[in-house]
């Protein structure tokens, strides 16, 4: 198993930019397929961004498509979310995901991973 702890979450005005960071332990990282959820007050987690093992694959939710970017470095067994143009629906905790790498080159949905970070705290101020 692989534990996830993510960081990097804060308070932004709208327009602001963060970067959150997603440091790995545990099962190799770099065989691992990874990916960003996100889960707003009083809804549920959703889909932000996956990406593949080597990080030639990525995907993203049409909400973030053009202002998010998800990279990782597996020399430092740490992904990133680089999410520019904040707005305050983007207001969320954080959570990055993570799974053996298997038949799908990404993986989009909450049930196909099997380890969770704590989450990190996104708020974006009007």
């Amino acid at each position: 198993q692989v534990q996830l702890v993510e960081s990097g979450g804060g308070l932004v005005q709208t327009g602001g930019s963060l970067r959150l960071s997603c440091v790995a332990s545990g099962r190799t990282f770099s065989r691992s397929v990874m990916g960003w959820f996100r889960q707003a007050p009083g809804k549920g987690r959703e889909f932000v961004s996956a990406i593949s093992w080597s990080g030639g694959t990525t995907f993203y939710a049409d909400s973030v498509q053009g202002r998010f970017t998800i990279s990782r470095d597996n020399a430092k067994n740490t992904g990133y979310l680089q999410m520019n143009s904040l707005n305050p629906e983007d207001t969320a905790v954080y959570y990055c995901a993570a799974r053996p790498v298997g038949q799908k080159v990404v993986l989009l949905s909450i049930a196909e991973y099997d380890a969770w970070g704590q989450g990190t705290q996104v708020t974006v101020s009007s």
